[in-house]
């Protein structure tokens, strides 16, 4: 079933999950803890084999559980999105937080400023509270870096996303990287608030399976960007994106 909206302004929230039962319960607690509540929490299991599914369907409403088999993040971002009902959509992963403000902040910019078609926000890093000390010190790097395109800091009206289209299913990470930059050659409107709405959960996965999937993914997609890239750059009077 396709979604159709049913309110000005609701927001879905679309969280895939594979075997990610340890975080996710924490993941659903940072948007029900939002201070402007979304209208539904899209669960969608990606073939887990854990009790993602299960802990999730215990929340009840608004939180709903969707299943597929193991297609990767980037199909099951997309049966979220066609199972919405909200004009606003945002993407959390099953790992990561929100800070409480973030959805309240965002769709009062989207509110009053009708030209932005999406809103970002600052982006911090930290460290799972259950690494022990040779895992900490593998992430602090990373952990102090920041940043603010990440999916799980985007708030986008329903009609803007499906005008970038839906995520690339021939990637099973860094599918962001390549919508991100389809929405750049298109001229997405947006803005980047200075608040921090998202915080990034570093774990032991990300020491291993992660890091080894998203090198066999970025530099594909790279090399896709820029060879659109060029092709563009070559057409005569074509503007670059621009960001308002």
């Amino acid at each position: 079933m396709v979604g159709v909206s049913v309110s000005a302004f609701a927001v879905s929230v679309i969280i895939p999950v594979y075997d990610g039962e340890r975080y996710l319960d924490g993941a659903i607690q940072s948007v029900l803890a939002q201070t402007l509540p979304p209208a539904e929490i899209l669960i969608v299991d990606d073939g887990s084999t854990d009790g993602s599914a299960r802990s999730a369907q215990s929340f009840g409403p608004p939180v709903r559980v969707l299943t597929q088999a193991n297609l990767g993040p980037a199909a099951a971002r997309n049966l979220g999105v066609a199972h919405a009902t909200g004009d606003l959509l945002a993407f959390l992963d099953a790992d990561d937080l929100w800070a409480p403000e973030k959805l309240a902040r965002q769709k009062q910019v989207l509110e009053e400023n009708p030209a932005y078609e999406a809103v970002l926000g600052r982006v911090e890093n930290f460290i799972s509270p259950e690494l022990d000390e040779h895992q900490r010190a593998m992430l602090a790097k990373s952990a102090a870096q920041t940043g603010k395109f990440h999916i799980g800091a985007l708030l986008i009206r329903r009609a803007a996303f499906l005008r970038v289209g839906y995520f690339d299913t021939r990637w099973r990470q860094g599918e962001f990287v390549e919508w991100w930059a389809r929405a750049l050659r298109i001229n997405l409107k947006f803005t980047v608030l200075s608040e921090l709405v998202l915080r990034r959960r570093l774990h032991a996965d990300n020491l291993t399976r992660r890091a080894v999937q998203d090198r066999a993914d970025y530099l594909p997609i790279l090399r896709e960007q820029l060879t659109h890239r060029r092709a563009l750059a070559a057409r005569p009077g074509t503007p670059a994106p621009e960001q308002i």
